[in-house]
């Protein structure tokens, strides 16, 4: 019998209610669902990979399943192949997003056709989250308490009190 692994990669800063709907669906696909907790360049993180780590592992604590939250820093078919995965699961809420991942998922198969990239659409009340847009609501003084967790509210809230 197969054991069946999966990679759900993302930056996570922070961490939505949008991921965790990902993760809680897709780790009913896999026997093992591995969050790759990354860093784009082309972004600026609020949180260092520390602090997001730390956040998807508390925030999917309680989610049923086999669930490892690990820290990558290279392609990800390289490190879906070390993790020994099957597929990767990419979460879409919009049009916008389905042409980047359709792209994305066809560059990846490029560099590696024995992993399939796996497309979840986020809960429609889930979908115009974007981590991006939490983080703007919140420099602004924002609520952002629809979007993320509520230990996520106090991290962001923490973070930008000491950067004051």
């Amino acid at each position: 019998m197969t054991h069946r692994i999966g990679v759900y990669p993302g930056t996570f800063d922070p961490v939505t209610l949008g991921h965790l709907d990902i993760v809680r669906r897709g780790a009913h696909l896999v026997d093992k669902l591995v969050i790759g907790v990354t860093t784009n360049p082309s972004k600026e993180p609020m949180f260092t990979i520390a602090e997001r780590l730390a956040m998807v592992k508390r925030e999917v604590a309680d989610i049923p399943g086999d669930i490892a939250v690990v820290e990558f820093d290279s392609l990800l078919m390289d490190f879906a192949e070390r993790e020994g995965a099957a597929l990767i699961l990419r979460g879409l809420r919009a049009v916008a997003d389905f042409e980047y991942e359709y792209q994305m998922a066809g560059m990846n198969q490029q560099l590696n056709d024995r992993i399939e990239t796996v497309f979840l659409m986020a809960d429609v009340s889930l979908q115009p989250i974007a981590s991006r847009l939490v983080k703007e609501i919140a420099r602004y003084g924002g609520a952002i308490d629809k979007f993320v967790p509520p230990a996520v509210v106090e991290d962001v809230a923490k973070h930008l009190k000491t950067r004051r």
